[in-house]
């Protein structure tokens, strides 16, 4: 593995984006290679049958694996969503959602990723895959 750390501000400001403030969603690199995506569950959050949506996981995780795979890059380089693959274990209705990820494999062109999501409890909700393309600007 290619490991050359983006830099700190880089990292600490990926992922500003509207959608991320909608969900109230927290995102931070951990060590390189290594990211980490919290929410509280509302009611902003919640499917018409009172769990937790998806498309909510899927964002936490989508978001969480490009940070990581950011932490890893030189200045100059971005990364994009390839194929990310969620397979949900149990529902959530409340309380804290954590999307912990990490890059197993980053080349010069893709890296590749898995992730879990646990409740406040420590209990697995989903757990993903996903591969990104790494760009050069």
């Amino acid at each position: 593995m290619t490991e050359t750390s983006g830099t700190a501000s880089e990292a600490d400001d990926y992922g500003q984006f509207p959608l991320r403030g909608y969900l109230e969603m927290d995102v931070g690199p951990g060590e390189a290679g290594h990211a980490r995506a919290t929410l509280q569950v509302g009611a902003q959050h919640l499917n018409p049958n009172g769990v937790v949506h998806g498309a909510v996981l899927f964002a936490m995780v989508d978001t969480a694996m490009g940070s990581a795979t950011m932490s890893m890059l030189p200045e100059g380089q971005h990364c994009a969503s390839v194929d990310v693959q969620l397979r949900f274990i149990r529902p959530a209705s409340a309380g804290d959602l954590v999307a912990d990820v990490e890059v197993l494999k980053r080349g010069r062109a893709v890296a590749h990723l898995e992730g879990r999501v646990v409740d406040g409890e420590g209990r697995l909700v989903a757990t993903a895959a996903g591969t990104f393309a790494v760009i050069t600007v």
